[in-house]
């Protein structure tokens, strides 16, 4: 609950910047903005289309570690040693773990169909353009673009960034809210997702046999008490059936599979699987419940077999144009979809016959293990996923 919490605070603020967001000139800031530990926000230092210039900000490391900010922020040049914004910025553009080398040999999600399910899409931005194969608006609310889209179309078939850098992309875009009175409060309606699923299979009907969509990414939380939900599990069922896998953050009822994204450091390789921790809002929790978090969120699942992707410190396709850039240090669990997405077509590239059963058992059977400490304790992180074995070993299984 705490992070679907967290996803719609964070679209409240991001749709606020949208809106407030000047086009003629980008405001001097006189002081940077302060990261205080104990307020649940990831924007707390956000200093997008910002100018920096006149700050000296030698001194203001803890702060810049937790900044968001964007390639049309303005920087000083008095910045500590340990921080350099073009470089965690070209950090956020690696997806990580081996997937840059894994693209080299070929293994890119070329004519593996991958379907989005989100918020309203720049469709020119250069990172996905040419990936995008149709775009289709469903009970579509918005005037403006979402920073959503942009972000979880290039974390999945980003030319740069994405994980499946040459894969088709089918992005429809929707709402699962209803038209409410502010009294009413946002009312969810998933009957719009279940119609945007039933969209997607009819397409597929229509392409080639080598060229069919094999997985659906919907980064939205549903729970049973929510309008819609028989409709959309519905929908998940014929999706099975057509041979699509549905990853929602959802899975471990509609699958029974269970996952979460990793944290971090900003400036730590992102190819390093020692690199990664908690994702940053989950940390505290974490260590509180004495590393048995994953227990509790997956439900039944057992702590094995939950597959953990990185999720913080990301740079994105940003939706206030087609050559701009974002970069978060905390990043959502609604990205962790796309990311699985992406790797679900390198493997459907690699294994034809794939199925969700087979990816997913794959996974953690190649997945990586850590140690991570805290204080005096020292706690398991499992399974990391790795890329590289899992392609080799669902290869071998081909």
């Amino acid at each position: 609950m705490k992070k679907f919490l967290t996803v719609i605070i964070a679209f409240m603020l991001m749709f606020t910047y949208g809106c407030s967001k000047s086009s003629n000139s980008i405001p001097k800031l006189s002081s940077l903005p302060k990261y205080e530990q104990n307020i649940n926000s990831p924007y707390q230092v956000d200093v997008r289309d910002k100018d920096l210039s006149e700050l000296d900000l030698t001194n203001e490391l803890n702060n810049l570690e937790h900044a968001v900010f964007n390639t049309s922020t303005k920087w000083t040049k008095k910045l500590p040693n340990e921080y350099n914004p073009k470089k965690v910025l070209e950090y956020g553009k690696n997806p990580g773990l081996g997937l840059k080398s894994i693209h080299k040999k070929g293994i890119n999600g070329e004519n593996i169909g991958i379907a989005i399910i989100d918020k309203k899409l720049l469709k020119d931005h250069n990172e996905y353009k040419n990936n995008l194969q149709d775009y289709k608006e469903i009970h579509n609310l918005e005037m403006n673009l979402n920073m959503d889209g942009a972000a979880v179309a290039s974390i999945a078939v980003g030319k740069n960034i994405g994980v499946a850098p040459k894969a088709n992309l089918y992005y429809v875009a929707t709402d699962w809210e209803d038209i409410s009175s502010q009294s009413d409060g946002v009312q969810y309606n998933f009957i719009w997702l279940a119609e945007s699923i039933d969209y997607i299979i009819e397409i597929n009907k229509s392409l080639d046999s080598d060229k069919k969509i094999r997985v659906i990414s919907a980064s939205v939380g549903i729970s049973e008490n929510q309008k819609g939900y028989k409709e959309f599990m519905e929908a998940v069922d014929r999706a099975k059936e057509a041979n699509i896998f549905v990853v929602t953050p959802y899975l471990n009822k509609t699958y029974g599979f269970g996952y979460d994204g990793l944290g971090r450091e900003i400036l730590q390789n992102p190819n390093e699987t020692s690199s990664y921790n908690i994702n940053e809002q989950c940390r505290k929790a974490f260590y509180e419940e004495k590393g048995e978090l994953y227990n509790n969120k997956a439900e039944k699942l057992k702590y094995n077999e939950i597959l953990l992707v990185p999720m913080d410190s990301r740079t994105v396709a940003s939706e206030t144009g087609k050559d701009d850039y974002v970069f978060y240090p905390c990043g959502g669990w609604n990205w962790c979809a796309p990311y699985i997405s992406g790797l679900y077509a390198l493997a459907c590239q690699v294994n034809p016959d794939m199925t969700p059963d087979l990816f997913w058992k794959t996974a953690l059977e190649t997945g990586d293990s850590i140690k991570i400490q805290n204080d005096e304790n020292q706690y398991e992180l499992k399974k990391i996923v790795n890329p590289e074995k899992l392609m080799n070993k669902l290869k071998e299984n081909k």
